[in-house]
């Protein structure tokens, strides 16, 4: 018994050292835990940062020093990474509101009434295609310096009984006629390779005599015209060349002209064109018996009562064989932005069946030029001031201004 009271106070003095090293231990693990902490500070915040002053020498950092220090917690290199992030968040913003802002102004109308301002190539659709170009040999080569050949075709497309006028003429330098003489003149068929023509070659007659198509004769204006249903093309589809050998003081030139031709009819223009109002919008109705079922693309222009060109008009949309119409529409917002001189005209209307993976892809209506109808809506309150509406417009609209939406959040985060 005695000797177990004799060594209580030597465990009790061996429990006390093992705390007291064990607190020591602590201490010590804190302190070298402490200063990594404080060697990781000084990483991150750059040279800047300053060591800790041993305990008990440093005395409370004034509140300017404290707010200092806790408004810059990033590194030189890392304030100029988020400066350059955010400048580029700001440009991916201006694009951003440039994409909503064009698409809000492209689509105040919709795609079957625009202002004939963008589409300045369709002012004139039936004007002849007209060229200059330096006279060539067969080879390739050109044949007199200065030396120009000018020509017009009437159309590129053509089908049944349609024709395509042709003209050429060779002129110098200062647009004085040349002598010219026109050799050996055929209307071919143009075959893929392997294939043989279904056709016979057709010798074309070219002169400058004031007949078949000429205007003037002795002017120095050769006429040609390309009718293949009467040239032995009737029942071919596909491209047609006209091949021309020339010749000027001497020496050998070449040219030819192309036309894609249909032998079929796809519909024919009915009698009774007429407007209608819809939804203060004016409508051009255009009675028409459908051949061919399929779809049609249909183009008008409308110039106003001054004649000054407008807007362009359209109707793309599938139709069945039958009697139909087709409907072209002026937008009533896009009357009321623009201000055009009332009444109404419709002119050069143009119109084909379109054949996908076909050649040719296309059968042409015969062309309506000229003025096709005139409006009798002559006031302004007639049509109707708002913006077009649609599903797939709203649907744009409401992804762009999201995407206008997360540039601008994403510039928040990386400003001041």
């Amino acid at each position: 018994m005695s000797l177990a009271r004799g060594r209580a106070p030597g465990r009790l003095l061996l429990a006390v050292a093992v705390v007291a090293v064990l607190l020591l231990g602590g201490g010590l693990l804190w302190r070298l835990q402490s200063a990594a902490a404080h060697q990781a500070v000084r990483v991150i915040a750059g040279p800047a940062a300053t060591p800790a002053p041993p305990a008990g020498l440093a005395a409370t950092p004034p509140a300017p020093a404290r707010a200092a220090a806790s408004a810059a917690p990033f590194s030189a290199q890392g304030e100029a990474l988020r400066r350059e992030q955010l400048a580029l968040a700001r440009q991916q913003l201006e694009r951003a509101r440039e994409a909503l802002a064009a698409y809000q102004k492209a689509a105040r109308y919709p795609h079957d009434s625009r202002p004939i301002d963008e589409h300045p190539d369709q002012q004139q659709p039936f004007a002849p295609v007209a060229e200059s170009h330096p006279l060539r040999m067969p080879g390739g080569g050109s044949v007199a310096q200065g030396v120009r050949l000018q020509t017009t075709q009437e159309r590129v497309f053509a089908a049944g009984s349609e024709s395509s006028r042709i003209t050429l003429a060779l002129v110098d330098g200062e647009g004085r006629k040349l002598p010219l003489r026109v050799g050996r003149a055929v209307m071919r068929e143009v075959t893929p390779p392997g294939r043989t023509a279904s056709t016979a070659e057709f010798a074309m007659p070219v002169n400058d005599g004031g007949v078949a198509g000429d205007l003037l004769a002795g002017d120095g204006v050769f006429t040609a015209v390309m009718r293949p249903a009467a040239q032995g093309f009737g029942a071919y589809a596909g491209l047609i060349r006209l091949e021309l050998l020339l010749e000027h003081a001497g020496q050998p030139g070449f040219i030819y002209f192309d036309l894609i031709y249909s032998p079929q009819t796809a519909a024919e223009w009915r009698p009774g064109a007429h407007e209608t109002l819809v939804d203060g919008a004016l409508h051009f109705v255009l009675p028409v018996e459908i051949r061919l079922a399929g779809r049609y693309v249909v183009s008008g222009r409308v110039d106003d009562a001054q004649g000054q060109p407008f807007a362009l008009i359209s109707f793309n949309g599938e139709l069945p064989a039958g009697a139909t119409r087709f409907r072209l529409p002026v937008n009533g917002r896009l009357v009321h932005d623009r201000r055009p001189a009332l009444p109404l005209r419709l002119r050069d209307v143009e119109a084909f069946l379109l054949l996908p993976d076909t050649t040719p892809d296309r059968v042409m209506l015969p062309r309506l030029p000229g003025l096709v109808l005139q409006s009798a809506v002559a006031s302004l309150a007639a049509f109707a001031s708002t913006e077009w509406t649609s599903e797939e417009r709203s649907r744009y609209l409401a992804e762009l201004t999201k995407d206008v939406g997360a540039a601008e959040q994403r510039v928040q985060q990386l400003g001041p």
